[in-house]
């Protein structure tokens, strides 16, 4: 192996017996039962030896040492007494005849118990994350994270595709996120950014001739953090196909992705292809939502027609959404709950009512459902014991927070919940446009640099006034996993004059677009194919094969929910010298709190 160490913690067997090894590793624990014997646990990266010390000269080593100092233990390897058949190494021991500090541990306590460090304080943890590293749970997160992406790769590999690395400082453009800026010494007053998507790259190497490109890329974004997304960085297999259309993509996609999830995942079932096609307007309406978790075999049911009119306030003149339940067994307590866990994550108000075992409508706002009874069982289909979820708003908002109440039902309902298992699948037919909610004003809905469904022709019929842009789609996809969506994707729009038509509807003239996106705009020009991609998000794929719920556990250096990095204390203040070098005056400070 290496000069400290013939074998790693995790590798003596009974057919080691007898042979003298030297282990290296951190000090886990140390049990003394009797005058100069103490049973020591040593623990590397492999895995945890026991160490019998039988001595006083031994004893006299591991007495002054503090847990977690790195020591290398020369032995005899003998058969245990007591064998722990829970561990790998457990029908052997080590007899020690030298114990050597290498790394002394000074600090008398620990932040946390380093094998119960996922019960400890989040900041304490992300303070101290190399600590937090040694639990070998943590460690398991990092280590599957290593081998999906080297099986990624190789993957994509085989398929054909190029890795080609894209620049990291590159100029800002409008992307729909806050970009990374960094000052240029060079050129005083000018900034470079980090990239939010190597998107512009990558379809410059499809109009300069290469075929088939990815790479494990490193992307970066001022956004803030949420469950499923780390704030400051993150990365994605980004990739791009010449002459290919959406199918090409999605072929591709669907044979790497599910013998990985299969093999790595936490659950041994993953869609095979080809993954369900949703249209996007289809999965608002039947879901309530553009992620859908198809593990979950609820779904929405329009019930404005026969609801509206029931005479319950918030249903007038509104759109009402249904989600009825067979076989739900909740309590009252726990449906209050939920429908107050509703409102807190959509903002908007969730109601219901039973229809009973006997066929009676109870609970909720049944005094209003109970005149209109046979109307509504009709209308929804009922079968007696069933609960009916309902929300009411504007339609978008009604069908979005019928989602959220869709996802929260099936959480109290596990026969209609079968979560031990991946579900893919792709929604389709992105609305081109969308009224934005701050301008009010027409906006690209997805992304600017989509193929339009119709092309040219459909986007001057909308200038002209003969379509509604609102009702134009495009060659835009989504890849979602379990209600999580992974990856936005489309075909591009390769053609100048398609973009300048397209960017014209959202007041953004040639010149514009000239001066935004100038590298791609004057490639174009010069005869690009047609090409298509897409990005799955690397962190959120191991996240889902890990079964975390916080993508920060699959992340080797997480920072914080707000974006800082408590172990090296970033982001942080320079020296006055440094920003004269930019030539950057700081106008405001944070100020600074003592801990």
């Amino acid at each position: 192996m290496t000069q400290n160490r013939t074998h790693t913690c995790g590798e003596l067997r009974m057919e080691h017996v007898g042979q003298t090894v030297t282990l290296a590793g951190f000090l886990e624990n140390v049990r003394e039962v009797g005058q100069n014997f103490a049973f020591l646990v040593l623990r590397d990266f492999y895995g945890t030896t026991q160490v019998v010390i039988e001595t006083e000269d031994m004893m006299n080593v591991v007495n002054p040492l503090n847990k977690e100092s790195t020591i290398r233990v020369t032995g005899v390897v003998r058969e245990r007494d007591s064998k722990n058949p829970k561990l790998p190494t457990g029908d052997i021991e080590v007899v020690p005849t030298e114990i050597k500090v290498l790394g002394r541990c000074r600090h008398n306590e620990l932040p946390f118990q380093i094998n119960r460090s996922r019960e400890a304080d989040e900041t304490a943890r992300l303070k101290y994350r190399y600590l937090d590293l040694r639990n070998p749970a943590v460690k398991q997160n990092i280590i599957l994270r290593s081998n999906v992406v080297a099986a990624l790769r190789a993957s994509m590999i085989d398929h054909g595709f190029m890795e080609i690395t894209t620049p990291i400082l590159t100029a800002s453009s409008p992307e729909g996120a806050r970009d990374y800026l960094v000052p240029s010494r060079k050129h005083p007053g000018k900034f470079y950014a980090l990239p939010q998507a190597p998107q512009q790259f990558k379809q410059l190497l499809m109009a300069s001739g290469f075929d088939k490109y990815f790479q494990i890329a490193p992307c970066f974004r001022d956004e803030d953090a949420r469950g499923d997304r780390s704030p400051g960085e993150f990365y994605q297999l980004d990739m791009e196909m010449a002459f290919a259309d959406q199918e090409d993509v999605f072929a591709v996609l669907e044979d790497v992705l599910p013998p990985i999830f299969a093999k790595y995942g936490t659950y041994n079932v993953a869609s095979s292809a080809p993954f369900q096609r949703i249209p996007y307007l289809e999965a608002m309406e039947k879901y309530g939502t553009d992620k859908p978790d198809l593990r979950i075999d609820l779904t929405v049911q329009d019930a404005t027609e026969v609801l509206a009119g029931c005479g319950f306030g918030p249903f007038e003149g509104n759109t009402v959404k249904a989600v009825p339940v067979t076989n739900f067994t909740a309590t009252r307590k726990q449906i209050d709950k939920l429908c107050a866990d509703v409102e807190v994550q959509s903002g908007q108000k969730a109601y219901w009512f039973r229809l009973d075992e006997k066929g009676e409508i109870v609970g909720g706002i049944a005094k209003f459902v109970q005149p209109i009874k046979d109307a509504v069982i009709a209308a929804l289909n009922l079968q007696p014991n069933t609960f009916v979820g309902l929300t009411a708003g504007k339609k978008l908002a009604a069908q979005k927070t019928a989602g959220v109440l869709l996802k929260q039902v099936a959480a109290l309902a596990p026969e209609h919940f079968d979560k031990e298992r991946y579900e893919f699948c792709w929604i389709v037919d992105f609305p081109m446009y969308e009224m934005g909610e701050e301008s009010g004003e027409l906006e690209f809905c997805h992304n600017p640099f989509s193929m339009p469904n119709g092309g040219l022709e459909i986007l001057k019929q909308a200038a002209a006034g003969q379509v509604d842009p609102l009702t134009i789609t495009a060659f835009q996809y989504d890849l979602v996993c379990n209600g999580v969506e992974l990856s936005s994707g489309a075909v591009r729009n390769h053609d100048p004059e398609i973009m300048i038509e397209a960017f014209q509807l959202v007041r953004l003239g040639e010149d514009d677009v000239k001066a935004k996106f100038p590298a791609m705009y004057n490639a174009f020009t010069y005869g690009a194919p047609p090409h298509a991609g897409i990005a799955p998000g690397v962190d959120r794929m191991v996240m889902l094969l890990a079964g975390e719920d916080s993508i920060r556990e699959i992340i080797p250096f997480p920072m914080n929910k707000n974006a800082q990095d408590l172990m090296m204390g970033a982001p942080s203040f320079v020296e006055p010298k440094q920003l004269d070098e930019l030539n950057i005056v700081c106008t405001k400070k944070e100020e600074e709190t003592a801990e």
